[in-house]
């Protein structure tokens, strides 16, 4: 990747007020069709003006040491981002933020007036509880948890369903979440991949 190329990676997309914007960030450890469809699936049942697909320089919950440099990570994620209003980005090492509350935070601080909702797979939801001020996350930004295999019963069992259950916003009004006020979150169904990250490092 060249010089110009990593620098671009490194500053937040352009948004204009009023805009509609999901936050899907990970690993992308490698990257997978799996990720896309979760990405397009928020992009229609949003409403979403952008996703940005954050490219994270690590994980603090896993092992930094099975990691794909981050240039890879982001070349790879950019050849399977298949909507022009997918955004990959890798702005967090810049800001050299480790957690998703700290990113949030940022985000929100330098883009006024942008409806930012917070989108993940379902997988992430059974261990949501362990992230670094997971309350301080879903009382900032909507969240957006979007169905993946081997969720189970999260939407209904997971801590971080039981402690804010009253904040969950019907399905067939997903598409009115970023407008929302924290705390507010939603769970999407839809096609599922089988894909994951790990079997295939496992290949």
């Amino acid at each position: 990747m060249s010089a110009g190329a990593a620098c671009q990676y490194q500053r937040m997309p352009h948004v204009e007020k009023g805009m509609a914007v999901g936050l899907f960030g990970g690993s992308f450890n490698p990257p997978h069709k799996g990720h896309v469809l979760v990405a397009n699936t928020a992009l229609v049942r949003l409403k979403l003006d952008q996703l940005w697909w954050m490219v994270t320089p690590g994980n603090p919950l896993k092992d930094v040491h099975k990691l794909a440099p981050l240039e890879e990570r982001i070349a790879l994620s950019r050849a399977l981002a298949d909507s022009p209003r997918i955004y990959v980005t890798a702005f967090e090492e810049k800001i050299q933020t480790r957690y998703s509350a700290d990113t949030i935070a940022y985000v929100l601080q330098h883009n006024p007036g942008v409806h930012f909702v917070w989108v993940m797979g379902a997988d992430n939801l059974a261990m949501f509880h362990r992230w670094q001020q997971w309350r301080r996350i879903v009382n900032t930004i909507p969240v957006a948890v979007i169905d993946r295999p081997g969720s189970g019963h999260a939407d209904v069992s997971s801590p971080m369903a039981r402690t804010f259950a009253r904040f969950r916003v019907a399905e067939n009004m997903a598409s009115s979440l970023a407008l929302k006020r924290a705390p507010a979150w939603t769970f999407i169904h839809g096609r599922r991949s089988s894909m994951s990250s790990t079997a295939l490092r496992a290949l």
